[in-house]
């Protein structure tokens, strides 16, 4: 008997522990779509008034939506109109009633050289209002016929440009008698002068948005045309299509394929119609990006050459009235080249360019100019500059932000700098330790900030150029999310598996956190490399975070060795050729940290998710460390990129240049010099003949497989058409030959996204860790109950 109430007693105290019930009405209650009410704006997003020094903007809190006019130089902050005056003005000229405290107002705009007057719309009704008279009057009533979709305009909206048969066709935008200009005659479909030149829509004499460029005055406009006529087709099948399910085909180049798209630089005239087609042939598969255009006169293209493996690169000068091109520059970079920073900025017509290099191994700013000759390296240090958010063209100061410079400052806050192009020395203009924002006159004396952190709410203030406080703005209202429970999360850092590299990221705790309780640890992952998936400025949701915690979980979310590229390129590129793995130890290895410095974490209870790269970098954890990760769901995943897209995995992985033999060449010819021969032939066989190819191969989960041990849940849109749903089938098949149990969700009509199905997927998941994790197997919590 005393065994019988022993034994009774353990189960208990086992279920007492592991079957927790899940708050699934908590989770709901603080799902990202059911908090929107409850907080109003988070920024303040100035519109600078033509080159002046004032601005207006708009802020919600929970008062309701006021319009501010700010001027600057006077430090002088007011409402641009009473909200209950305009709401009362509206009814007497429309008749019909309006909130006055969230008034729908759209498209408001001062009119030129006016500081007072400003026009905006509601519904088809234009507006004017005077500041200086309080006077509301109809403007206009708007007519429905919007521009085009098709049409391209010019800078001045002199003409339009558009595309029709795959080809490129101009017409002035005043035409009564809209004479349509053909400029080409050699487009075809997958070879298009169409933005979207792979769209049968194309072929049907039927009006498509052109992929044009103009120069300033409008006397030329140019196009990067991509050949992909020889790229192969992929797939997807939209099983929902009425009345039956329709096959969708488009063309998707994958790593280490012979065809990819090639691009050309096309340059035309206007007045003479005449094309130019720039030879920028250096590179078999490379690729061009115009940086810059000539503003006074229509003469120069500045542009970047990029080799396939993302190595090598070229600035290039181009002729727009020859075509000829000069190479202003090189660099050569490895593994290979931040596409996430490595940009130009062109000043001066073409006479100073800014290029940002990690040549140092840290990204910095350098100053060429025209002929490509270095003038200085603009900033130094060991630090990361990021972009350039503003160019004093006249003082010619530069305003950018940077990652990393100031001691004891979190490295992934965004700090505003300012410097001068012709000396040295940098200037910080954002003092607080926080992430900032930066939106500056044209003038370039002031601008407005935005700045927070993640456990820090949002607060915008006005400053000089100098970084100095002139107004305060406006602070986050964050009252009824507090009212509702609400809290922020807890910043943490870890160090990566090497034991010294510093790892930063954020921890989501269950609002009624009880810290005596052991709590089940989820991972929300996204390897990168291109960024990390972790935020450093305030969040209300945390993304699936916030939420997913109130279920019962602690949730975390931190960086890994090979992500962001705010931190070194060693850091950026830790990853290169281990695209599969780079990222799963440093996530282990960090798990573990926490659970030794809190604990409230339950290590032997570990999840993990993510979505795209998340996706596939948490099935690959799951399947590495079968005997560490419980549970798993990914989502879009892509499992293989071997057939993911052939710019992501040549980047992050590598691609090797080999050389393909071709076939021998036989011709046969006649011998018209021996007459000793029978035949009047010989035949003449040609040595083969070499060319270069490239080839990649990239690590993939199906084949772990085999080691699948804990819960997995894969789910996929059938017609996502970025991440091919191939991707996590393969990983299903390779499951079902290894005899693994598993769950696969195919969700039908659903793109990369997921779209309207986001809340269900979210839902789902919610089940599988409250299952998996909490034990809480209950079937009679439906949907509605929340």
């Amino acid at each position: 008997m005393k065994r019988t109430v022993l034994f009774v007693f353990i189960v208990l105290i086992f279920n007492a522990m592991y079957s927790q019930k899940a708050d699934f009405k908590a989770a709901e209650k603080f799902r990202g779509d059911n908090l929107t009410s409850r907080y109003g704006d988070l920024s303040v997003n100035p519109t600078w008034i033509e080159e002046s020094d004032l601005f207006w903007y708009s802020f919600k809190t929970s008062a309701g939506k006021n319009y501010y006019f700010v001027n600057a130089a006077s430090r002088i902050k007011q409402l641009m109109f009473d909200s209950r005056f305009m709401a009362s003005e509206l009814k007497k000229l429309t008749r019909h009633p309006y909130n006055e405290l969230d008034l729908p107002l759209a498209e408001l705009k001062f009119e030129k050289k006016s500081t007072s007057r400003f026009t905006f719309k509601v519904d088809s009704i234009k507006f004017l209002y005077d500041m200086t008279n309080r006077k509301l009057v109809i403007k206009d009533t708007i007519r429905k016929d919007k521009k085009p979709s098709w049409a391209s305009y010019s800078p001045d909206s002199t003409w339009i440009t558009y595309a029709k048969n795959h080809n490129l066709y101009l017409m002035k935008t005043k035409d009564k008698d809209s004479v349509e200009i053909q400029l080409t005659t050699d487009g075809e479909r997958y070879y298009s002068f169409a933005g979207y030149g792979n769209s049968e829509d194309t072929v049907k004499n039927k009006k498509a948005r052109a992929n044009v460029e103009w120069f300033k005055n409008e006397k030329k406009l140019y196009v990067i045309r991509q050949d992909e006529r020889k790229v192969k087709d992929l797939f997807v099948i939209d099983v929902l299509a009425q009345p039956r399910p329709k096959l969708e085909t488009y063309r998707y180049s994958m790593p280490g394929e012979e065809f990819v798209p090639q691009s050309e630089l096309i340059i035309f005239d206007v007045a003479s119609k005449n094309r130019v087609n720039v030879d920028l042939t250096k590179w078999k598969d490379q690729t061009i990006d115009v940086a810059w255009s000539s503003q006074e006169e229509a003469k120069k293209l500045i542009l970047i050459r990029k080799d396939r493996p993302l190595k090598n690169l070229d600035v290039c000068s181009v002729d727009a009235e020859t075509g000829a091109v000069s190479v202003l520059f090189s660099e050569e970079a490895w593994p290979y080249f931040n596409n996430e920073y490595s940009r130009l900025s062109v000043l001066n017509e073409g006479n100073d360019i800014i290029w940002w290099s990690e040549k140092t191994g840290w990204g910095q700013l350098y100053l060429y100019d025209s002929t490509g000759k270095l003038k200085r390296q603009i900033t130094d240090g060991y630090f990361v500059t990021g972009r350039i958010n503003q160019i004093d063209t006249l003082g010619r100061v530069l305003y950018f932000e940077a990652f990393g410079k100031e001691e004891g400052v979190h490295p992934y806050y965004s700090m505003k700098y300012k410097t001068f192009l012709d000396r040295p020395g940098m200037t910080l203009i954002t003092k607080e330790p926080a992430n900032h924002s930066l939106s500056m006159s044209k003038s370039c004396k002031y601008f407005v900030d935005t700045f927070s952190t993640v456990d820090k709410e949002p607060e915008a203030v006005l400053r000089d150029n100098n970084g100095n406080v002139i107004i305060k703005l406006e602070k986050a209202d964050l009252t009824q999310l507090y009212q509702m429970g609400w809290k922020m999360p807890e910043t943490i850092k870890v160090k990566a598996k090497d034991g010294v590299t510093d790892l930063y990221g954020v921890m989501y705790k269950p609002f009624n956190f009880d810290s005596t309780r052991k709590y089940p640890v989820i991972s929300y992952v996204y390897p990168g490399p291109q960024t990390e998936s972790v935020p450093y400025q305030f969040t209300v949701t945390g993304g699936k975070n916030i939420a997913l915690a109130q279920l019962g979980f602690v949730v975390v979310n931190f960086g890994h060795r090979g992500g962001s590229p705010q931190r070194n390129n060693y850091y950026h590129t830790y990853g290169y050729d281990n695209l599969r793995d780079y990222a799963l130890a440093d996530d282990k290895y960090g798990l573990e940290q926490l659970s030794e410095k809190y604990r409230f974490i339950d290590i032997e209870r570990v999840g993990i998710y993510g979505h795209s790269g998340g996706g596939f970098m948490s099935t690959a954890a799951i399947l590495s460390y079968p005997d560490f990760y419980d549970v798993a769901v990914s989502s879009a995943g892509n499992h293989d990129n071997n057939i993911y897209n052939q710019w992501w995995g040549e980047t992050h992985d590598g691609v090797s240049e080999v050389e393909k033999k071709a076939k021998q060449k036989v011709e046969t010819k006649k011998d018209t010099l021996s007459k000793n021969l029978k035949n009047d032939t010989i035949t003449l066989v040609k040595k083969k003949e070499t060319e270069k190819t490239f080839k990649a191969e990239i690590a993939k989960n199906q084949d772990l497989a085999k080691n699948l041990k804990g819960h997995l849940l894969l789910v996929h849109g059938d017609i996502d058409n970025n991440v091919h749903p191939g991707n996590s089938l393969r990983v299903v098949d390779a499951l079902v030959k290894a005899n693994k149990r598993f769950d696969f969700m195919m969700l039908p009509g659903q793109r990369h996204g997921f779209g309207n199905a986001t809340a269900y997927f979210d839902r789902m998941m919610w089940y599988y860790f409250s299952e998996h994790l909490l034990g809480d197997y209950r079937t009679n919590v439906e949907l509605t109950d929340f």
